[in-house]
């Protein structure tokens, strides 16, 4: 997956503003004083919190704690890490009673620059797990700006994590962005030879780890307790060590890839074996594939730490993720310690996924030298594995202008098994995609969508909804609910919908603040026919549907907002509108936004030419200075077709 830079927030204007910050304070504690025992993550969010409070923000925190189950209970409150935060930033910080109640949204308001809040655990609220809309636009009501700075929860589609950007305009912190230059940076670009360390205990648990790299790294070793399900796929002897039968043939595949790839494929040549799951087991050292009946095997031997020590040493980009062996027992750490040596004796740029291999290195001692160790177990496997992670996903690309590829299925392919077949096809040809991508389906086919998309770089769109929440209303659709089954997008205005079903200015305004409340971003289209073209009306007309659409939608929301210019007369007609005329019109537009709210506002507005838009023609439509993609008809609907417009 190509990496896209995000705002950061250096990127923001936050001088006096108010900036809600998704952090990760989720800090062990003791059971018995309720201290905290490791602060680490608090250290983490440090540089990002200063930089606000030096640069003026109103300062108000987000985060969770622990896993409480049924609302507020006390050993999960946020206060430990509030008052730990005021002694390592050297000033005070005020803890709300609640999260969105009266207490929160009061001391929000009577934040002065500098100032810092700490809002009570986000999960105290079961709405903040199911990422609910209303729940979101409740935080987002206290602030001015969305920062995320909780990279260890960035993999997690919840309201404090991903729902905020769909109302505030947004920007990673610090933390995130270390992580985004470092694994993503090596992943996008390596320093070669890019050696890749997996471990851990199961196959099942890195089969897209190990697929994916196959395709990035020179070197994969596999250590820990899934060399063994490798071993047995081979029809080598275990003995009584981890397995896993299902996953043989998969294994096989893996090892063939690599090999078809070019790439090498490190196993075990020699094992630690144990009479028994303990620290004070019986252990022997023998060939990988040799294990005595009623052994299992707990560690990697010498032939194999000289193996893999040896092309650790030659490699220039390493990413260890999970131990080579069960290092919480001393006498099984060998392995594991070693590599961890081997690795912070390399001139590597070295990255640590988290999670074990963070504990390992912590409490091997050699975490000073290493470049980065991963603050997200889970958010940084699903990083490694190429996985799109909602909570970085939906913060503000840094350029402005990136290509925004819309496909619009209208009624073709509401079958939902028929779409999940065309987003399964799509998917591989455009994950390497920069472009924004989202396809425009039936609502009937829109819940296989997501799933089929789910974690991918392709977005899902609703066609149309309606501006209540609620009511008589009879087949329409409710704003509320497309968002709360998690569509990111709506076309509001489609000059279809403006014939057939009457369509006013009025009533797409209306449509378009509804969405923006619901934290769904719409796509407002406007276009005229060919008898007001010829007429020369063109400009009036445009205008006048924009000046409409946008009335009272306050300027912070533009950044959630989408243009499409699609001219009446080239829609389903297999006409075209020239570069040309094309570029014409969208710059009038950027132009009328640029007199209804700023010059800056008008740049950063995305804005689509759609017309019998196909692959012979988006990329001289997509290249003119003010058009930044398209709003696709029938092209969208071919895999192949749709690719080459989301790459133009």
């Amino acid at each position: 997956m190509a990496m896209v830079q995000k705002k950061n927030v250096e990127d923001l204007n936050v001088a006096g503003k108010k900036v809600i910050v998704r952090v990760d304070f989720n800090v062990p504690l003791d059971k018995t004083t309720n201290e905290i025992t490791d602060d680490k993550r608090i250290k983490g969010a440090l540089p990002t919190i200063k930089y606000l409070v030096e640069n003026n923000a109103k300062v108000i925190l987000v985060s969770h704690l622990g896993r409480p189950k049924n609302g507020p209970e006390a050993k999960f409150s946020m206060k430990p890490a509030a008052d730990r935060l005021a002694e390592l930033i050297g000033k005070p910080v005020v803890l709300a009673s609640d999260v969105i109640g009266e207490d929160a949204k009061s001391k929000a308001a009577a934040l002065k620059e500098g100032e810092i809040l700490m809002l009570e655990n986000v999960r105290f609220h079961k709405e903040e797990t199911k990422n609910d809309p209303k729940f979101a636009a409740e935080l987002a009501s206290m602030a001015d700006l969305y920062v995320n700075d909780a990279f260890g929860t960035a993999h997690r589609a919840h309201a404090s994590t991903a729902g905020l950007a769909n109302f505030l305009p947004s920007a990673s912190g610090y933390l995130i962005q270390k992580e985004l230059d470092f694994i993503g940076g090596a992943l996008a670009n390596p320093k070669r030879p890019f050696v890749a360390i997996l471990g851990g205990s199961k196959v099942s648990d890195k089969i897209g780890v190990i697929s994916n790299l196959i395709d990035k790294a020179d070197t994969i070793i596999i250590g820990g307790g899934m060399a063994y399900t490798f071993a047995a796929a081979k029809g080598a002897s275990i003995g009584t060590s981890l397995c896993e039968p299902d996953k043989f043939d998969l294994a096989n595949e893996l090892v063939a890839k690599a090999e078809a790839k070019g790439v090498k494929l490190l196993l075990p040549v020699d094992t630690v074996c144990a009479d028994a799951f303990a620290e004070d087991a019986n252990s022997q050292v023998v060939e990988s594939g040799k294990i005595p009946d009623g052994w299992m095997g707990l560690d990697i031997g010498p032939k194999s730490i000289e193996l893999f020590s040896a092309e650790i040493a030659n490699a220039k980009t390493i990413i260890w993720n999970g131990p080579a062996g069960v290092f919480e027992f001393d006498k099984f750490a060998t392995g594991t310690r070693a590599l961890a040596k081997a690795i912070a004796d390399s001139d590597a740029i070295s990255i640590i996924g988290g999670g074990d291999s963070a504990a390992a290195i912590e409490k091997l001692g050699f975490a000073e030298k290493v470049s980065h160790i991963s603050t997200g177990g889970g958010a940084s496997l699903e990083f490694i594995e190429g996985k799109v992670l909602p909570g970085i996903d939906c913060l503000q690309d840094k350029e402005i202008g990136r290509t925004f590829a819309a496909g619009n299925w209208k009624m073709n392919c509401g079958c939902p098994d028929d779409a999940a077949k065309l987003i399964n096809e799509l998917k591989p040809l455009v994950k390497d995609a920069t472009s924004t991508i989202a396809l425009g389906v039936p609502f009937l086919a829109i819940p296989a969508a997501l799933e089929a998309a789910a974690y991918s770089n392709i977005k899902i769109a609703a066609q149309n909804c309606h501006f209540e929440e609620k009511g008589a209303f009879t087949g329409e659709i409710s704003p509320l609910w497309l968002a709360k089954m998690g569509v990111t997008y709506v076309i509001i205005g489609h000059s279809e919908r403006r014939e057939y079903f009457a369509e006013t200015d009025e009533t797409v305004n209306k449509k378009a603040k509804a969405a923006l409340s619901y934290g769904l971003k719409p796509i407002i289209c406007c276009g005229e026919s060919l008898a007001q073209r010829e007429a020369n009306e063109t400009f009036d007309w445009i205008k006048g549907q924009i000046i409409g659409a946008f009335k009272d939608i306050p300027a912070e929301k533009l950044c959630q907002i989408t243009i499409a210019y699609e001219p009446i007369w080239a829609i389903g007609t297999g006409k075209t509108a020239s570069d040309e005329q094309a570029q014409e019109v969208c710059a009038f537009i950027r132009g009328v936004i640029a007199e209804l709210y700023c010059d800056k506002c008008a740049a950063a507005m995305t804005i689509q030419y759609g017309g019998s838009v196909n692959a012979k023609t988006a990329a001289g439509l997509f290249s003119q200075k003010d058009i930044n993609g398209g709003l696709v008809g029938g092209a969208s609907l071919k895999a192949e077709d749709f690719s080459i417009i989301a790459l133009a």
